[in-house]
């Protein structure tokens, strides 16, 4: 089992490590500049949390926070910053890439007629490999980067799930986390499809950086795991404050409100009214997004209310919720996934806070 977690830790990070390098290469061809292979470098942060991990952990994962994921991004996001910037990869012309790919096919099939029959299957293969690479390198840059984006996504998430766990999460939650990630990455993907190409946003260079960093911030989500993990508050007698019980019990829940208002829907719905009102830039699709964006920040804010309003009521209608100057805890554990025996610790940890606010029902007076 330790080796499978190894070979697990490993491999994961190798992928992070190659694809990474693959962005970098483009970046390097796309401003023919060698020196932009100075962004490798960051790989050997991934290398050294890699090394620090196997020492102190043994390959497992880290309590509400993956380190690997976050050095994923660090590596990996400049360069697709550069590749959007670029000037000369905004659009391509269709009709001169299937001029160029009918080129390589004839001299493909040219170099396979030439090829001696003695030189054996060995030289055959290394020369069709030759060949498909300098195919790789004609292919329009939008494609490129739009398939790094993709590619960037779905890493995301196979390596999330491939990563070891730690002792703080289950796979339950893993498996619902990878859920969510999946649909996030949707959004995320069709954000910046969907703004940078359009030809007005294109020509606008403070436009494509601020979708940029709003891409940037939406992704920031990835390395954390808060969204299927509840927070065990070990609540004090001057801790009894209404917000501090709802963190409490909803720390989940209200994790992913903050998400989506604060970071991936709310920012998103902002930058899409920006571009329709200031820019004009309307479509069909755009507005669609739109809504679907006011739709879910106004159903996030509905779900606060509800949760504030169940909580409040939890606490003043509660049968045993004051005896004595004492309160028991106002609800049960948020995370059902936990044994019965941890439920007894959570009842515990909650005895013995007094209500300063809480009105007694007449019934019980």
């Amino acid at each position: 089992m330790e080796l499978l977690v190894l070979l697990n830790a490993l491999v994961t990070r190798l992928l992070f490590v190659l694809h990474s390098l693959i962005g970098v290469w483009r970046v390097t061809e796309v401003k023919k500049e060698p020196k932009y292979w100075l962004l490798a470098l960051l790989n050997l942060l991934l290398c050294l949390e890699t090394g620090l991990t196997l020492k102190f952990k043994q390959g497992k994962g880290y309590k509400w926070f993956s380190p690997a994921i976050f050095l994923y991004l660090i590596s990996t996001v400049p360069s697709l910053w550069l590749l959007e910037t670029h000037r000369e990869t905004q659009f391509c012309s269709n009709e001169k890439q299937t001029w160029e790919n009918i080129s390589n096919r004839e001299d493909f099939n040219q170099l396979k007629e030439s090829t001696p029959q003695y030189q054996g299957a060995d030289h055959h293969i290394i020369e069709s490999a030759r060949v498909f690479v300098s195919q790789l390198s004609t292919v329009c840059e939008t494609v490129w980067t739009l398939g790094l984006h993709q590619t960037f996504l779905l890493l995301l998430i196979i390596g999330r799930w491939l990563l070891p766990i730690g002792g703080e999460i289950t796979r339950d939650q893993l498996s619902q986390l990878l859920l969510m990630f999946v649909g996030t990455a949707a959004d995320i993907l069709e954000f910046t499809s969907e703004t940078l190409e359009v030809e007005n946003v294109r020509h606008n260079h403070a436009l494509v950086y601020a979708i940029l960093c709003v891409w940037t911030w939406s992704m920031l989500q990835f390395p954390l795991d808060l969204a299927v993990q509840h927070i065990g508050c070990k609540l004090s007698v001057s801790s009894t404050r209404v917000p501090t019980l709802l963190l409490c019990r909803h720390s989940a829940d209200l994790w992913n409100i903050g998400i989506s208002l604060f970071i991936q829907d709310g920012p998103f719905l902002v930058l899409r009214l920006i571009l329709m009102s200031y820019f004009k830039v309307i479509n069909q699709m755009l507005v669609f997004f739109t809504a679907k964006n006011i739709l879910v920040v106004m159903l996030q804010l509905y779900r606060l209310i509800v949760l504030s309003l169940d909580f409040r009521a939890s606490l003043q209608y509660l049968p045993n919720s004051r005896i004595g100057g004492v309160t028991c805890c106002p609800s049960e554990p948020n995370d059902t996934t936990l044994p019965p025996s941890d439920w007894d610790t959570d009842m515990r940890e909650c005895t013995a806070i007094p209500l300063e606010d809480s009105p007694v029902p007449s019934e019980y007076q």
